[in-house]
């Protein structure tokens, strides 16, 4: 698997699972066509119909491209924490059942976590 280079930002949130400031990221107001992908690896996660705005201050999606990511627990024992399935990169967090959108699932994701692929017009 090739991974891609890694700012200093984007390593201490992928590799060392931090988090960026809320309200700062580049895609927690962005609502483009296309398909957000992990900014290491180039995984697919999110297909853009899936983003809605939250208020809280980071991207939000209510459901992964299946099998793209993976929920486990995270170190703080309250969280759930979403990790790119291909290369293992700290996503975010998951958070079920608060009502925000129609499928009960907010996933508060990283703009350092991902990057944006554009769909093609035909």
């Amino acid at each position: 698997m090739k991974l891609n280079k890694l700012t200093p930002e984007e390593e201490r949130v992928l590799i060392k699972k931090g988090t960026e400031p809320p309200f700062t990221g580049k895609y927690e107001n962005f609502f483009g066509d296309g398909t957000y992908v992990c900014r290491q690896c180039g995984n697919p996660l999110y297909k853009s119909d899936s983003k809605f705005h939250s208020g809280c201050g980071w991207p939000s999606f209510d459901e992964e491209i299946s099998g793209s990511a993976k929920r486990q627990a995270d170190k703080d024992g309250r969280r759930t924490e979403m990790v790119c399935s291909e290369c293992g990169g700290h996503l975010g967090h998951v958070f079920e059942g608060e009502g925000f959108a129609p499928k009960n699932s907010r996933h508060c994701i990283n703009s350092v976590s991902i990057d944006f692929v554009p769909e093609q017009k035909k």
